[in-house]
């Protein structure tokens, strides 16, 4: 497996470009049963129902086990996990040992995410694929306490998951050693170069060594992102399984024209006319996923929310809580928009359309994901031309907006902000104050003899029950000499004395310490005594 692939071979060949060359490689087969694995792998995988690669699979897999750094591109939900996964793992079985001591067990292999969600989400995988090895694997992220973690590093792990900022708090404890690795793993590249990440990421390389295996795999590549990942890529070799920054054929996209007053009223429509038991609801702010969740969870929908204000235990009970089919709807932000694989999940909305082009792509790649058909709508208020217009230039198709046709039985209950300082009720039968409880009519409507609704008449005020409260002002009597109240009350003004100094303690004079007098200097003594003299003499 690790000699050289000829150029010249015939047959089927992929498209591997490798600095400005078209390389040709000879087929990889479609079947993980002939990928030559180690017998410990090739089991873990028959176990997990594997059996057909995927195109990236297939044209990831040769590459990295020849030990060449690789930029791979390809739709979410196609297993990029799997591609760098198994590779790694098989060029690793040569250091495998069941050696208990940690110095056996260095860092070889460094696996970097953006968010915890996915990196728990890769490590569990990892996990599943060398539970029949002696290889070690960890993962650290934020959120959650560093003794645990501390004690699986110092035990040694030959495969490290770690998010950046929890990586370099370890570094900086002196928990891990990173001077043996030979891999590292960029998942989400295009998010790990951004300018938020980038000062950890050069911070966490200057640790690694200068030679190793890099390999960067995305759904997305800026042409800024490809330049600046060159820069860390030694020889590189691109593979692109689709075009660039494209978006699953299975899934639907859909956009719909609607104000935002309007926005929760077309997900109850779409949810109703499509029959949907799961979808992710995706909005730009922390603040606005917890109110849009609270007021779903109001209109008797179980919905939970997602978002980085959130606690990791929160965080992580609520993906495990929409996993289990616990809860209908998760309401979240761009945290839950990468790489996070929960399967059979009909549809994604987009609440709010994405500030960045990209993160559309990965939002609406939550659905449909590994050939399953799936359905995005994505709401678009007449503010959003300009994001409308990125995402079409990004995924190079036009968008047409389908005007939202309001159903009255899809009208939601609960309550609106206007943005002003009341609310109002969208559902006609109900009140501000109250849940449940029916609008009271100023005047209700009788029947008449005529036919026709004559309105009752209002009743008259009630009595008050206290006859005091009926009597008229009676002015007090007024006394000629009286003083005003104030001064009546007014008290003689004496020594204040602040409540922070505290007064000293009477002590009988039996126990009080008798009080030495000043001492006298000799020069002055002696100028007392020659006075003395002086006077006597006169």
């Amino acid at each position: 497996m690790g000699e050289p692939l000829p150029p010249d071979a015939p047959g089927q060949t992929l498209n591997a470009r490798l600095q400005g060359e078209v390389r040709q490689y000879p087929p990889m087969s479609d079947s993980f049963s002939q990928l030559s694995l180690a017998p410990a792998l090739a089991r873990a995988v028959a176990e997990m129902g594997y059996e057909s690669m995927t195109p990236i699979q297939a044209q990831a897999i040769p590459v990295v086990l020849q030990g060449r750094d690789v930029m791979g591109a390809a739709q979410t939900g196609t297993g990029k996990t799997a591609a760098f996964s198994l590779p790694l793992l098989q060029r690793m079985m040569k250091h495998e040992n069941a050696s208990t001591s940690p110095a056996r067990h260095p860092v070889r292999a460094l696996v970097l995410l953006p968010t915890r969600e996915l990196a728990d989400q890769v490590a569990q995988q990892v996990k599943l694929y060398a539970k029949y090895t002696h290889l070690r694997s960890a993962v650290v992220f934020g959120g959650i306490d560093m003794k645990p973690q501390t004690l699986e590093l110092k035990a040694g792990v030959e495969v490290l998951v770690a998010t950046p900022g929890r990586l370099l708090d370890h570094i900086e404890a002196k928990n891990c050693v990173l001077n043996q690795v030979e891999y590292v793993v960029l998942d989400e590249a295009d998010r790990m170069l951004d300018i938020g990440f980038l000062p950890d990421l050069q911070r966490i390389l200057s640790y690694l060594p200068k030679q190793r295996t890099t390999l960067l795999f995305s759904a997305t590549f800026s042409s800024e992102i490809k330049r600046l990942a060159n820069s860390y890529l030694q020889d590189p070799v691109t593979i692109e399984v689709a075009r660039s920054n494209a978006t699953a054929s299975t899934v639907e996209q859909r956009f719909i024209g609607v104000g935002d007053d309007d926005k929760r009223r077309a997900v109850h429509q779409v949810l109703q006319e499509r029959g949907l038991k799961q979808a992710f609801i995706f909005v730009n702010s922390k603040l606005g996923c917890a109110r849009l969740a609270r007021s779903l969870e109001r209109e008797g929908l179980k919905t939970t929310a997602l978002h980085g204000d959130k606690s990791q235990d929160e965080r992580l009970k609520a993906l495990e809580a929409f996993k289990s089919g616990a809860v209908d709807l998760l309401v979240c932000t761009d945290v839950a928009a990468r790489g996070l694989d929960i399967k059979d999940v009909p549809a994604v909305f987009n609440f709010d359309l994405p500030f960045n082009a990209e993160d559309y792509v990965h939002r609406i790649g939550r659905t449909g994901r590994a050939g399953a058909s799936g359905l995005a709508v994505s709401l678009v208020s007449p503010s959003d031309s300009r994001l409308l217009g990125d995402i079409e230039k990004l995924i190079n198709i036009k968008a047409e907006v389908e005007p939202f046709q309001v159903d009255g039985s899809s009208r939601p209950m609960g309550r609106i902000n206007d943005g002003q300082r009341h609310w109002r009720s969208e559902h006609p039968d109900r009140v501000e104050g109250g849940e449940g409880r029916a609008r009271r009519p100023e005047r209700s409507e009788v029947p008449s003899d005529t036919g026709r609704s004559t309105p009752r008449p209002r009743s008259t005020a009630r009595a008050s029950a206290d006859p005091f409260f009926d009597r008229p002002y009676e002015p007090a009597a007024v006394v000629a000499d009286a003083k005003p109240s104030w001064e009546a009350a007014a008290k003689p003004v004496g020594r204040s004395i602040s409540a922070n100094i505290k007064s000293r303690k009477r002590v009988a004079a039996l126990f009080q310490r008798a009080v030495a007098p000043p001492p006298v200097e000799p020069s002055a003594a002696l100028d007392s005594a020659d006075n003395r003299q002086n006077v006597t003499a006169d």
